[in-house]
């Protein structure tokens, strides 16, 4: 008897042993008490106000340019299909919109008024072109003198050739000789021959009979 209560003393000692180890090495939880906000916190809307303007959707995108002009202003930007942004009013002939833009100076840029649909109609005022920007060939740059030369090789000039006339044309010329005209043609003095033969065989003909 007393040895089988030595050992449930011995057992229920590692038993209760066991459990502070097991209690000791589980993690601890805190709970933290916070306090928490009792307003509300306001939203900010990027619904635009004013005359609405967007872009047509079969476009695919457009350029939009600091000025009213697509040849007197550079393009700073584009407008994808479908996108919408606030007008502020048409330029003098009607056929420019300045728009918002944002991400360029004033945040206003000018779109060509056929790209885009009304959206939100409204009054529109005619606004003055933007003065127009300084071309980059305007700019005078000096040049240095002597480093032009170094860069330049001198042409020692020449002298023009002179005009020398041709050699004078000859035409030759066939001068009549004098001997000639007091020379008694050989025709006539074949005809003469002739004459003379005949006549002494007409002599001897009627000398014969």
């Amino acid at each position: 008897m007393k040895f089988s209560y030595k050992i449930k003393l011995i057992a229920f000692i590692v038993a209760m042993s066991g459990g502070l180890v097991f209690v000791a090495g589980a993690p601890i939880r805190y709970s933290a008490f916070a306090q928490q906000p009792t307003g509300s916190i306001p939203t900010v809307t990027g619904t635009p106000s004013g005359v609405i303007v967007g872009v047509y959707s079969d476009l695919g995108q457009i350029d939009v340019y600091s000025g009213p002009s697509t040849y007197l202003y550079p393009a700073i930007g584009l407008l994808l299909a479908g996108q919408e942004t606030t007008a502020y009013g048409y330029s003098e002939d009607k056929t420019w919109l300045q728009i918002y833009y944002p991400g360029v100076p004033n945040s206003v840029a000018w779109v060509y008024a056929p790209y885009v649909r009304i959206v939100k109609n409204g009054p529109l005022p005619d606004i003055p072109a933007p003065p127009t920007p300084t071309p980059a060939s305007t700019t005078v740059v000096d040049i240095d003198p002597t480093l032009v030369a170094a860069f330049s090789s001198p042409v020692a000039p020449t002298r023009l050739p002179t005009f020398t006339p041709p050699i004078p044309l000859v035409v030759a010329t066939f001068s009549q000789n004098s001997s000639a005209i007091n020379r008694v043609p050989m025709g006539l003095l074949i005809l003469g021959f002739g004459f003379i033969g005949a006549l002494g065989a007409l002599i001897s003909y009627l000398r014969g009979r």
